[in-house]
């Protein structure tokens, strides 16, 4: 297989910092979209892929959770990464001639207040290194583009003005993808533990299927539902929670989590980033 990681969006991308902080031995691999960089690691052209799946501004990051199930891929590994948003504009521009900014809607949003201060006019495109690829082809001094510094050097913009995201905690959280499931080891070190649940269509299942996660004193750190197949009926839910299935704890709770769904599956059991910690 070749020996490559891939992410959503073009050189420089916030998800190319990460992957190329995490695997520096691995070569990245841009992709025009979210299944592209899934659809790289099944049919092989990839090792790895790099996929954010929140921010703590902005949110989750939207799509991503319905594809993961659907991807049959395997979470390996979490990555935490600050957010380090520039103001990128030509080498000519200034601060002052800028009047639109082109981003991802997700880094608009992160850096709205600043934004608004500056009088600028948001310009939604599909990511935050395409937008520094544009604004260098477009010529353009008065347009300019949020990115990061790796996109500035590959683009040949300059900085005009510096982290600027509204809230200094601004961090993404990635997930790592493998087409082979990887379990990280027990009783090695914190853990995580994702999976995919259907409960039953019957009154208070949803209660009844969480009840051992409370009794048995696991944390449950993400709960979201979604509809799969256009199904109105039961929901499915993707849950992470802190521990590996070989615990008792979290195995008690597995357990009775699975006598209360019709469908249960283990997506990752993976080193929990000790940014957690911090």
């Amino acid at each position: 297989m070749t020996e490559r990681i891939s992410f959503q969006g073009e050189p420089g991308a916030n998800s190319h910092i990460a992957a190329r902080e995490a695997y520096p031995e691995l070569e990245p691999l841009p992709c025009a979209s979210f299944e592209d960089a899934f659809a790289a690691v099944s049919e092989g052209q990839a090792r790895l892929a790099m996929i954010p799946v929140e921010n703590s501004v902005a949110g989750r990051v939207a799509d991503v959770h319905h594809l993961i199930p659907d991807s049959g891929l395997f979470i390996v590994g979490e990555r935490f990464v600050p957010i380090r948003h520039q103001l990128l504009g030509l080498k000519n521009a200034t601060l002052e001639s800028l009047t639109h900014v082109r981003s991802h809607p997700q880094a608009l949003g992160q850096c709205r207040k600043q934004l608004r201060a500056l009088k600028l006019t948001a310009v939604k495109t599909a990511d935050t290194a395409g937008a520094a690829r544009e604004i260098a082809e477009l010529g353009d001094p008065k347009v300019g583009a949020l990115a990061s510094s790796l996109a500035a050097e590959i683009y040949g913009l300059k900085v005009l003005k510096a982290d600027i995201a509204d809230a200094a905690h601004n961090t993404t959280r990635f997930l790592v993808f493998s087409r082979e499931e990887r379990r990280a080891p027990a009783n090695n070190g914190p853990c995580m533990t994702s999976f995919v649940f259907r409960v039953r269509n019957v009154p208070a299942a949803l209660y009844k299927a969480l009840g051992g996660f409370a009794t048995n004193g696991v944390n449950m750190t993400k709960l979201e539902s979604y509809i799969e197949g256009g199904a109105f009926s039961a929901a499915m839910f993707f849950c992470e929670v802190e521990g590996h299935p070989e615990d008792q704890s979290l195995r008690l709770a597995l357990e009775e989590l699975a006598f209360f769904s019709s469908s249960l599956k283990v997506l990752g059991v993976y080193p929990a980033d000790p940014f957690r910690r911090t």
